[in-house]
């Protein structure tokens, strides 16, 4: 049977969303369940929740035990993984085409029969403390997590994602399942399929499998409000790792592809104006880059850099330079640069059933549909030297954040780097 190249989209009757993206020149198909359900969902009393209901769907349901449910995956070979963000959480599996049904099967089991065995959730706590430890003994990683803490303060958006010690064994069985009824419905879930797959055949699977999915969540979020400020904790480490950040802009918004490209070629790759100050001509730093990340009602801007202790009073003014130069505007072959990196990237993780499979996801539950792919090369292409000042200048006009790790003794203070800004 010949498969379709259309991206289609079916409504289940009890609204849940299903996407796929075919692709028949290759043999496999990725399958994914994408909830609107992360750490900004959560209460205080539960951080960490999400994370831990995303351990713990794979320990076992109704008809499975946890060995069952790796044992069925290896043995035809296939993946199966998840991974829990700030406004999401996604279950997904990559198998050969003949065993998609397979992976629909073991995904609407551990989404829909887990069991919250108390015994397996006082060994996977045990687990998720030791990924704390982990994180927090690991510098350029959990400088992020006080990076955005300090930028969004005091609110869900802010709170890391794995959590804390305490809160995660003070989680009991019934609060898992609370959690899961509450947040783990219809109008909150994608279901996306790309690869060898196709789309009738595969909404009939879905169909059925999640046929008992309550058609409405209980979801609470809170909108999320960028703050800034600064945070630093000296620590004895070998090198300093700092993050200077700004407040972002939300998905959907016009400026959206704008700031995605102002990062690409201030601090994305090896020409970007950021690596090529700081570390090429300057010495000042190994790593150095910027990101673009957007949330539903916000986003955040941010500049990471990992230097030595005494290199901070040289490096400090250099960043702040390129910052303030930014809203001056960039060369033309700067934004050519910038827009083909991205282009390029787009169209590479078109080739990967893997990466169309989350595209489709994400695309589904921010915009409501999926894009083609001619659409965001039409934006992307879009982007304009006077659109990337007007987005410079809006997002470096909000107020700093600093975020710094490790032997801060000559790290300058924080209203002299503010005022560096302006």
């Amino acid at each position: 049977m010949a498969i379709p190249t259309a991206v289609q989209v079916s409504t289940l009757s009890n609204g849940l969303r299903v996407v796929t993206d075919p692709m028949s020149s290759v043999e496999s198909t990725a399958v994914g369940v994408w909830v609107a359900a992360g750490t900004r969902h959560e209460t205080a009393e539960v951080n960490g929740i999400s994370h831990l209901l995303e351990h713990m769907a794979f320990k076992g349901t109704t008809s499975r035990t946890a060995q069952q449910i790796a044992e069925e995956m290896d043995n035809v070979g296939g993946q199966l993984n998840a991974y829990t963000g700030r406004d999401h959480t996604a279950y997904f599996a990559k198998v050969l085409k003949e065993d998609t049904g397979l992976a629909v099967d073991i995904l609407s089991d551990i989404l829909l029969n887990s069991t919250m065995d108390p015994e397996e959730l006082a060994r996977e706590q045990h687990v998720v403390v030791q990924e704390i430890y982990q994180a927090d003994d690991t510098p350029d990683d959990i400088i992020f997590d006080h990076f955005q803490a300090t930028a969004f303060p005091d609110q869900p958006m802010g709170w890391p994602v794995l959590g804390s010690e305490k809160i995660v064994r003070s989680i009991t069985s019934e609060r898992l399942r609370t959690y899961m009824a509450d947040n783990y419905a219809a109008d909150t879930m994608v279901v996306s399929a790309a690869g060898n797959v196709d789309h009738d055949t595969f909404v009939r699977l879905i169909e059925k499998a999640f046929a008992i999915l309550p058609a409405k969540a209980k979801v609470s979020e809170l909108p999320s409000h960028y703050n800034g400020g600064n945070f630093r904790e000296h620590r004895d480490l070998e090198q300093v790792h700092l993050v200077l950040g700004f407040g972002g802009i939300p998905y959907g918004d016009d400026d959206y592809y704008n700031l995605g490209t102002l990062s690409t070629v201030l601090g994305e790759g090896m020409s970007s104006r950021l690596f090529q100050e700081i570390r090429e001509k300057r010495g000042l730093a190994y790593s150095v880059g910027s990101n673009a990340q957007s949330f539903s009602d916000s986003g955040l801007f941010s500049i990471y850099v990992g230097t030595g202790r005494e290199d901070l009073p040289k490096l400090i003014p250099v960043l702040c330079d390129e910052v303030r130069k930014a809203v001056d505007g960039f060369a033309d072959d700067e934004i050519k640069r910038g827009r083909a990196q991205i282009k390029a990237g787009l169209l590479m993780s078109m080739e990967s059933p893997s990466s169309r499979c989350t595209q489709r996801a994400r695309q589904m539950m921010i915009h409501g549909r999926p894009l083609t792919t001619r659409e965001v090369i039409e934006r992307v292409e879009a982007v304009d030297g006077q659109g990337l000042i007007s987005v410079a200048n809006r997002v470096f006009a909000s107020a700093p954040t600093l975020a710094a790790l490790g032997e801060l003794q000559t790290l300058e203070a924080f209203d002299i780097l503010r005022a560096r800004l302006q």
